[in-house]
């Protein structure tokens, strides 16, 4: 079994050196960034990384700017059995690729996902997560946030993400889910705080609370988006 791992990004030089190099080191087959037109150092960043012989090979792409459209470049470009889509501000626990491969040892397992905690793993920035957890293994639906993870042969049996500005993890687990089990990962990835930060935790809690009950109501995402902000 083959594991690829594809990072979308846009502007990231604040973090991506640091997911980079943790990521590069844990042993899987294949590593693609696949840009979005970013106007900072991220590309530069990934073309000057230099890996250890015993590192994943890292490859940059490029493509129009949309997490959506972004993940499906570096998945059709990707040569793994299994692909993992990773957040650029998001860090993979050391036993990342052991607890996809064990996850997938279950032929009826097409695909899963990880809890998550931020950074900031205490007060609100604790509470949130857990609850995103429990959500999570409630409904069967994943955030990107949770470092999704699908078989190769089911990501192109979906036909991929779709072409959604917002919500694009949200519509791809719901159609996942109907494919056969997704496996709740109990490893936890740790992603950053910035979002809550930068909006405020009550406020962000408020919107994205408001983008989801409009989405599951049948609120076009591309309405939303405009809600939630710029295209990532």
């Amino acid at each position: 079994m083959t594991i690829t791992v594809v990072i979308p990004t846009l502007n990231e030089e604040a973090v991506l050196p640091r997911t980079l190099s943790l990521t590069a080191g844990l042993g899987f087959d294949e590593l693609i960034v696949v840009d979005g037109g970013s106007h900072d150092r991220t590309r530069e960043i990934v073309t000057a990384l230099r890996v250890t012989r015993d590192a994943s090979p890292v490859t940059l792409l490029t493509a129009p700017p949309g997490r959506a459209k972004q993940m499906n470049a570096g998945g059709t470009s990707s040569k793994g059995d299994v692909l993992l889509f990773l957040h650029a501000d998001t860090s993979l626990p050391s036993d990342a690729r052991q607890a996809v491969e064990q996850a997938l040892e279950d032929p009826a397992c097409v695909g899963g996902r990880f809890d998550m905690r931020y950074e900031r793993d205490s007060g609100l920035g604790w509470l949130i997560s857990r609850m995103m957890n429990l959500r999570s293994r409630w409904t069967g639906i994943a955030t990107g946030d949770q470092a999704i993870f699908v078989r190769r042969s089911v990501f192109e049996q979906l036909g991929g993400y779709s072409d959604l500005p917002i919500m694009e993890d949200v519509d791809f687990t719901r159609r996942l889910k109907r494919t056969g089990l997704i496996a709740a990962l109990q490893s936890k990835v740790t992603t950053s705080y910035r979002r809550w930060d930068t909006r405020g935790p009550l406020r962000t809690i408020l919107l994205m609370w408001i983008l989801r009950f409009l989405y599951w109501i049948g609120i076009s995402p591309h309405r939303l988006s405009q809600l939630y902000g710029a295209v990532r």
